[in-house]
């Protein structure tokens, strides 16, 4: 980051208001998806927690611009891309957000594990603003040689990259992949050579972050997903550590054309980490329900909550895990 006074201030700020002020906003989001879980309805889960997490942003002292979140204005009532957000527009800090008020609808409709509120914050410009499309990624966590992965290459030529960073047989790593009929080919390449394949049903935010934590066992993520989770995925990483490589994925013209609209021309274009999320980034996550990464909402007697949340932020390295409880009003 710039090391000038101006820029200097806005760290101070982001301080101040993204690295702690953030987590409130993503539990408001989980508190109220949670009340859905197991219910069968994703819209009304994440209606709820798109309504709960605007709420929220509103209280904070910012100056926020939606980069990614709900889609464009025809599409989303509210937190959709350009949005402003925060209660001090034009005079607050100018930070573009990434958002997904609830990480897994599908999980959450049915009482899986994995769901989560998420947020990624920066100073404005720091974010892609990525097209809602599809897009090919490949993740590793921390402690390899830059450039191990290529999202050039294929998954076997990935696999034993990585294995001989890390010193094993590729047959010894371990790949988290999207279980949908896409990746049929891609995980019968990966069983193919020895590897254990984790599957998600979906999620693949939290699937990108599990590279980073050796109590999962997972070494590698790969596989077709949102572009906007890649971008929160990114800003995660950053934070911690870790690799990844994204390239776009466009089924139709219409989601070229959204592409164009947004800046992107190179619609071949190969992403890297610090092309999705760089600078000063901040990443925020608490659960909706319990999984790998963090606990879910638990309901206590008395109308008491509790809620489990991790707060990141890239200049500092800092990681915190934040265990809250919250008293019926």
């Amino acid at each position: 980051m710039n090391t000038s006074g101006k820029s200097s201030e806005l760290a101070n700020e982001l301080d101040r208001v993204l690295v702690l002020e953030m987590v409130r906003v993503t539990e408001k989001a989980a508190i109220a998806a949670s009340k859905l879980v197991g219910r069968g309805d994703e819209k009304a889960a994440d209606a709820a927690a798109v309504e709960a997490m605007r709420r929220a942003f509103d209280k904070l002292d910012i100056d926020g611009t939606v980069v990614i979140g709900e889609g464009e204005r025809d599409e989303a009532p509210m937190l959709y891309i350009g949005e402003k957000v925060g209660g001090a527009p034009g005079t607050g800090p100018k930070i573009d957000i990434a958002l997904d008020p609830l990480e897994g609808t599908t999980i959450t409709a049915k009482a899986g594990p994995n769901a989560l509120a998420v947020l990624a914050a920066a100073e404005k410009g720091n974010l892609l603003n990525a097209p809602d499309t599809y897009m090919d990624k490949i993740a590793v966590g921390p402690g390899y040689p830059q450039g191990v992965i290529d999202l050039a290459k294929s998954p076997t030529e990935n696999v034993k990259a990585v294995a001989a960073a890390k010193g094993v047989e590729p047959g010894d790593i371990i790949v988290c992949v999207l279980d949908r009929p896409r990746h049929e080919g891609m995980i019968a390449e990966l069983r193919a050579l020895g590897c254990g394949v984790i599957l998600i049903g979906d999620g693949d935010v939290a699937g990108v972050i599990a590279t980073t934590d050796p109590n999962t066992t997972i070494d590698m993520y790969m596989g077709q997903g949102g572009a906007p989770e890649g971008v929160l995925a990114a800003a995660a990483l950053r934070c911690v550590g870790g690799q990844f490589n994204g390239r776009l994925v466009f089924r139709n013209e219409d989601e070229r054309a959204r592409a164009a609209k947004w800046g992107i021309e190179d619609l071949d274009r190969i992403y890297k980490l610090e092309d999705l999320a760089k600078g000063d980034c901040i990443f925020a996550a608490t659960g909706v329900t319990s999984g790998s990464l963090l606990d879910g909402v638990k309901r206590l007697p008395g109308g008491r909550m509790t809620t489990e949340s991790v707060v990141m932020r890239s200049s500092s390295g800092t990681v915190r895990w934040i265990k809250s409880e919250h008293r019926a009003r």
